[in-house]
């Protein structure tokens, strides 16, 4: 097992890449835990979003990105915790998703996803909800050993066609 979190970013974001190369060509992805940001992912926010930059200053996504469609660009938000997914975590990636109204978000662990956690979504919807039904936020556990992605909460993204018309 690696020592910390960001030894594993690289790894994380190969891995989301060869989910999305699968549905799509036109995406990009960077590690953005330092909270820097290039200026090929800073050109896809909208001018009138910018300010989303100042609060990012404080705190930022582990890994961000989009995927551009002909009109318009789809973000996507990844947080990565080498342990159990606590609620605090689930409030930390809601965070990124508001501020880049994210059409993918992932909450990933190397654990598997808290039993507690699933039956507070059953009980109070809106924890794992967003403003459009075909933005997934996906909880996901990924597997040091094999290298993949094991489990998916409440679906697995990458098998539904909903999200990505």
């Amino acid at each position: 097992m690696k020592n910390s979190e960001k030894e594993y970013y690289p790894l994380i974001k190969d891995k989301l890449g060869e989910l999305l190369r699968a549905k799509t060509t036109n995406f990009y992805l960077e590690i953005t835990a330092n909270k820097k940001f290039s200026n090929k992912l800073k050109a896809e926010i909208r001018q009138d979003r910018d300010i989303i930059f100042h609060f990012l200053k404080e705190a930022s996504p582990d890994i961000t990105g989009f995927i551009k469609n002909n009109y318009s660009t789809d973000f996507i938000v990844v947080e990565f915790k080498k342990g159990r997914i606590k609620l605090d975590d689930i409030y930390q990636t809601r965070k990124y998703i508001d501020l880049f109204a994210a059409k993918f978000a992932f909450l990933i662990s190397l654990e598997a996803i808290p039993e507690e956690i699933k039956r507070l979504q059953k009980v109070t919807y809106e924890l794992l909800s967003t403003r459009h039904y075909s933005y997934p936020f996906i909880l996901t556990q990924f597997s040091e050993k094999t290298g993949n992605f094991i489990e998916w909460y409440l679906k697995d993204p990458f098998k539904e066609d909903t999200y990505w018309k």
